[in-house]
């Protein structure tokens, strides 16, 4: 930090504690303002103009932009941001990046995050947990007692209509749903134990997204945003590919109370086919970026002379990021969502050229490039008008259906991220809101499973965590999370804590309190990490 202070001939003395200005006056004239480095060398002189040293309002910052045409305020904007890497509220476009981009707390495992949301609740007995004892007992009562707080009524326990094997050197189970994504199981990370407090999909998905079931709180990736920044200043450092208008819509990759300019980018919605989602308004047909240049310009001006006498905004500052960021992404997005780039091979290897695959694994290759161009927070949603993986009824069609969508897509982009030498930085993570019960709701052909959030299954992969292995479980029949539970909120201080981000620090003053992401919960699960 630089120190020193800023003394006036014939006016008071102004206290600057982070730069050394000297300023002389002669015959009410400013001859020269000097601004020194740390090691006492001049970095830049200012030019003649005139100062009123009798303004009661007169500040540090106000007195580096009003005198030397600026050039202190300049100066002052670049000495900061080499030296403290945040946002300052003087910085001038072209002189510091506006994109608050703080240090990690501690050794960061991982470098971005891409979460394959499986909207509506997968089947974790159906998927990656196998029963034998739920094989043998299909049809009987469950030995045991049912939660207080149930979604729907179900009956007797339903066997899973999938064989399961074991795959890799590690012998994990996945069952034949998921037929591709099982030659990857050597670089899975499963948990079986994940539990959670809300039996609805808003409430879960909420919960699962912000840390809240029942307030509107910052979401996962808009605390990533702010903790980390991006490492691409023309794009957002969280997109959120055609997420879901349900249960809680832009809440759940809404920044709430934190800036707005760590809110999550939609790139379409989940009633549009991804081929043909985008960013709205990304391009400007009415004017050049030269006109749009001055208009921002002009606009920035303006804002800062307002700030200047009424002090600083925190709102008014991150729209002004927002408007910057727009403007920078006019170029590189359309660059990141044209697949044409792309070889043919790896089209196929997507499944782009099959109409069961093709729509997610466009989402997936495009996580991928934006991953590649520096986003840190990348959310890709499977999900349609029917809550796709909420299988009440109709389980062995339905969930087979919505797993041949995805299994390809998801196999290719492990596949493709660990070519690339991505995935051992890159945190891959696979779940829904909750799982299903392994009692039957509906009989018969047509039989389905309820909501279940006392035990299921989600996966990592990549990103600092063993990799070929298991961790938790839930009971014999798979209700209930039995052993090593791990709550979502210990899942989210978990996954902070790879990107280098302790939960209990990366925290926000809000309404006289401090705000986190796991408000005072959460348990770092190390047991998982390589």
């Amino acid at each position: 930090m630089l120190s020193g202070s800023c003394t006036l001939r014939g006016a008071p003395e102004v206290e600057a504690p982070e730069v050394e200005v000297i300023v002389r006056q002669d015959l009410g004239l400013l001859a020269r303002v000097t601004v020194f480095d740390p090691e006492g060398e001049p970095r830049m002189a200012g030019l003649n103009m005139p100062w009123d040293f009798s303004s009661p309002t007169a500040s540090r910052r106000s007195l580096l932009r009003r005198t030397a045409a600026g050039f202190g305020s300049l100066a002052f904007s670049s000495l900061i941001s080499q030296t403290s890497g945040a946002f300052d509220e003087t910085a001038q476009p072209g002189i510091a990046s506006r994109i608050h981009q703080p240090l990690p707390h501690h050794f960061a495992r991982a470098k971005r995050i891409i979460f394959l949301f499986m909207s509506g609740g997968p089947s974790q007995v159906d998927t990656f947990d196998p029963k034998p004892l739920l094989t043998r007992d299909d049809g009987k009562p469950l030995p045991f007692a049912k939660p207080e707080i149930q979604f729907n009524a179900t009956s007797n326990l339903l066997k899973s209509p999938w064989r399961f094997r074991q795959y890799g050197e590690s012998g994990l189970w996945v069952s034949d749903l998921f037929p591709r994504v099982a030659q990857h199981v050597d670089d899975l990370c499963m948990i079986h134990s994940m539990h959670g407090t809300n039996p609805a999909h808003g409430g879960a998905v909420m919960k699962l997204h912000t840390g809240s079931d029942n307030f509107v709180r910052p979401s996962m990736g808009s605390w990533v945003s702010y903790g980390l920044g991006t490492e691409n200043s023309s794009l957002p450092a969280f997109v959120t590919i055609c997420p879901t208008l349900a249960f809680g819509g832009i809440n759940n990759w809404s920044s709430a109370f934190l800036p707005a300019t760590y809110q999550g980018t939609a790139i379409g919605n989940a009633s549009i086919p991804s081929a043909k989602a985008q960013v709205k308004f990304i391009r400007n047909s009415r004017l050049p970026r030269e006109v749009q240049r001055l208009q921002l310009d002009r606009l920035e001006q303006r804002n800062r002379e307002h700030m200047a006498h009424s002090g600083a905004e925190a709102s008014l500052e991150a729209r002004m990021q927002s408007f910057e960021l727009a403007f920078r992404m006019q170029s590189e997005l359309p660059r990141i969502e044209d697949l044409s780039t792309e070889s043919e091979a790896t089209h196929k290897m997507y499944g782009m050229d099959n109409p069961v695959t093709a729509n997610f694994g466009r989402m997936c290759m495009m996580a991928r490039r934006f991953a590649e161009a520096g986003v840190r927070f990348i959310q890709v949603t499977h999900n349609d008008d029917k809550v796709q993986w909420d299988q009440h009824s109709e389980l062995k069609t339905a969930h087979a259906k919505n797993a041949l969508e995805v299994d390809q897509p998801i196999a290719a982009l492990l596949q493709d991220l660990k070519t690339r030498g991505m995935l051992e930085d890159t945190l891959i993570w696979w779940g829904g809101e909750f799982g299903r019960t392994p009692t039957a709701e509906a009989t018969g052909p047509a039989a389905g499973r309820d909501h279940n959030q006392e035990g299921f299954t989600m996966w990592l992969a990549g990103g600092g965590v063993k990799g070929g292995f298991r961790y938790g479980s839930t009971d014999d029949y798979g209700y209930y999370a039995a052993e090593n539970k791990v709550h979502i909120h210990d899942l989210h201080a978990t996954i902070l804590d790879l990107m280098g981000l302790d939960h209990e620090r990366l925290t926000y003053r809000y309404a006289g309190r401090d705000f986190r992401l796991t408000d005072v919960e959460g348990h770092v699960v190390r047991e998982i990490y390589a």
